[in-house]
């Protein structure tokens, strides 16, 4: 998770296990498992199907894990699709940039919204943010730390793809989109980019000697893929760098019903699946605007991502208050806690509520969601922090008009569970 490996496999555990089963969406470090039956498989997989996963795993018929001699060796892609494999990769990259992203984007707001407390005059505005010298060195701080945002998606992308070898060319294809303007799109292609090009120089230099092993990893990957990588970038940055100005172009020009529509397909995303690939898909979207429009007041599609992720788990909070006889004891005990993490912008927290009963929930979650999304848009309401759900309320460009949005939304997703919502039978 984001906050790295907690209760750490030791190397007796893992020496007197049966079998391993990676369950898992993000890359995995993989050579501690060398010599042990070992199955892979989405998160999913671990949720739905334990059971079967232990009997696999356990049987002796589960392929041996072989670590690669003389470097990192990648997870086994046995039981992953290929869009499974993608979608592993693309959030290995989204996980280790978050905290870039939220901790350089935020110090950045509070940047502005000192600045404006301490009073800019009207013929400087185009300084805000670093006209007053303490609001200078936080923009300086949050600069540095967004900065590094696109180097560490595409490194970490590609670090999924090829383990440690890939790290330095998804780093420098990630710097290389960043400098070149072709932006968060550029990023993401460049990762996949490194990561699979490493792969082709390890085939490559797969039948060199023994001997040389070492130096294969400390000089001929890093040397060559750099220099294969950079070069590929430069190319690459031309169309992306267009495609991404008009795309940035065209997001800046939306209004009316246009920006509605956008509202109500980015709101429903957000609670199609509830922290899962389309939520994510929603939201590593809405960060890669952020980055464009820090110095134009902050992005209304990020705002309008993080209402709606706030709305499930809210509407649960509300649900389980008005329409009491409709759930049990421990779930208005959880209920209760949403309200917390609801506040927070943690969609996850519906989980449960949707898991239960998917068919009525989720459309009802989709519906308000969608609502607000959408009536954030049209009022184009801006946001400078990629997270914190209502603790960064002074970084909206409209707060009052915001948390307005965001309990129309959760009054309606509560009055649909309300509705369709069966009384439990126990």
């Amino acid at each position: 998770g984001s906050r790295g490996v907690e209760n750490r496999l030791t190397d007796k555990e893992i020496a007197e296990a049966d079998g391993v089963i990676i369950a898992a969406d993000v890359q995995v470090d993989m050579p501690r498992f060398d010599g042990k039956h070992l199955i892979a498989k989405p998160v999913a997989a671990g949720i739905h199907k334990p059971e079967e996963l232990i009997k696999e795993a356990i049987s002796g018929n589960a392929p041996v894990y072989k670590a690669e001699s003389g470097s990192e060796a990648t997870e086994s892609a046995d039981g992953l699709s290929i869009g499974q494999q993608i979608y592993k990769h693309l959030m290995s990259g989204v996980s280790h940039m978050l905290p870039f992203v939220i901790g350089g984007g935020i110090a950045i707001a509070i940047a502005f919204m000192l600045d404006q407390i301490l009073g800019v005059p009207q013929d400087q505005l185009a300084k805000l943010g670093s006209y007053n010298e303490i609001p200078a060195l936080l923009k300086q701080i949050g600069d540095v730390a967004f900065g590094f945002m696109l180097p560490v998606f595409a490194g970490y992308i590609a670090y999924s793809i090829s383990d440690r070898p890939g790290l330095v060319a998804g780093f420098v294809a990630g710097g290389v989109a960043s400098v070149g303007g072709a932006g968060f799109l550029g990023a993401l292609v460049g990762g996949f980019l490194a990561g699979y090009a490493v792969e082709l120089i390890k085939v490559m230099l797969k039948k060199l000697p023994k001997t040389l092993d070492g130096i294969k990893v400390v000089l001929f990957y890093p040397v060559l893929s750099v220099l294969i990588v950079g070069l590929l970038m430069l190319l690459l940055n031309v169309p992306m760098s267009a495609l991404n100005t008009w795309l940035n172009d065209f997001l800046n020009s939306l209004s009316g019903t246009n920006a509605v529509i956008l509202g109500l397909l980015l709101g429903a995303m957000m609670a199609a699946d509830l922290g899962g690939p389309i939520n994510k898909a929603a939201y590593i979207f809405a960060t890669g605007t952020l980055a464009a429009s820090v110095a134009t007041g902050g992005s209304a599609i990020m705002a309008a991502t993080m209402a709606a992720g706030m709305v499930p788990p809210l509407a649960t909070f509300v649900a389980t208050l008005v329409f009491r006889n409709k759930f049990t004891a421990q779930e208005r005990d959880a209920g209760l806690t949403n309200s917390i993490l609801g506040a927070s912008f943690i969609t996850e927290g519906a989980i449960p509520f949707a898991a239960a009963d998917p068919l009525r929930m989720i459309p009802s979650f989709i519906a308000g969601s969608a609502i607000t999304g959408a009536i954030v848009m049209f009022l184009n309401i801006k946001v400078l922090a990629p997270h914190g759900g209502v603790f960064v309320i002074f970084l909206v460009s409209q707060p009052w008009f915001y948390l307005i949005a965001i309990v129309i939304g959760t009054i309606i997703s509560a009055a649909l569970i309300g509705v369709l919502r069966k009384k439990p039978t126990v």
